[in-house]
């Protein structure tokens, strides 16, 4: 999946050239968080790039699915909810993608409270904006995938799972120690998606081995 590609690189890539520094957490300490943004200039632009790039796909993949699922004689409200989180979720990563370019600025890096401010705003729209509404697009295609037999049951009740911890995320908002949660969300929903991409029928056969 395209998606999934771009945006590993993105921290994989990123990571590399700043030579094994991490993107810091927005919990951390300011200094830290300055010295960073100010010594990694041209890694924090490369992420932003990758990041920005893989909200397309995503936006593609989650209008593709919700029609595929309106295809297979989908009428019930998870296609739209499909479709709904998956352009949100990439919206978000778009926005986070775009405000981390921006950190990237030198003249960004001499303010320490616009860089607090834009590496707050990058985190939340990153980090929980966009799992949480990647929880709604996995949630949008496990539930109608488990009730008319679209996926394998194992595979629906793990979308189920996933969707929950996505929207238990939110909590990192209030509670900061709740942080790991999104990755645990991020990246078992990336995998679920591309198996749900491959699994998932593209028509639908009746008892009699017709189309429905």
């Amino acid at each position: 999946m395209v998606f999934t590609a771009l945006f590993v690189a993105s921290l994989a890539v990123s990571t590399a050239m700043a030579g094994g520094d991490t993107f810091p957490s927005p919990f951390g300490s300011s200094a830290d968080i300055l010295a960073y943004f100010h010594d990694h200039r041209d890694p924090v632009r490369v992420s932003a790039f990758l990041q920005f790039a893989a909200s397309v796909p995503l936006a593609v993949y989650a209008a593709t699915v919700s029609a595929r699922l309106r295809n297979l004689g989908i009428r019930v409200p998870g296609a739209t909810i499909a479709l709904t989180g998956g352009v949100v979720a990439a919206a978000m990563l778009s926005l986070s993608g775009l405000v981390s370019w921006v950190l990237s600025r030198s003249e960004v890096g001499s303010e320490p409270a616009v860089v607090r401010a834009l590496h707050d705003l990058a985190f939340a729209t990153g980090g929980a904006g966009n799992v949480v509404f990647l929880g709604l697009l996995v949630a949008g295609i496990a539930v109608p995938g488990l009730l008319a037999g679209l996926l394998p049951r194992g595979l629906a009740l793990a979308g189920l799972v996933i969707a929950a911890v996505a929207e238990l995320s939110t909590v990192t908002l209030l509670v900061s120690d709740s942080a790991f949660l999104l990755p645990i969300a991020r990246f078992t929903g990336l995998a679920w998606l591309i198996a749900a991409g491959f699994l998932l029928p593209r028509t639908r056969t009746n008892k009699a081995g017709t189309n429905a």
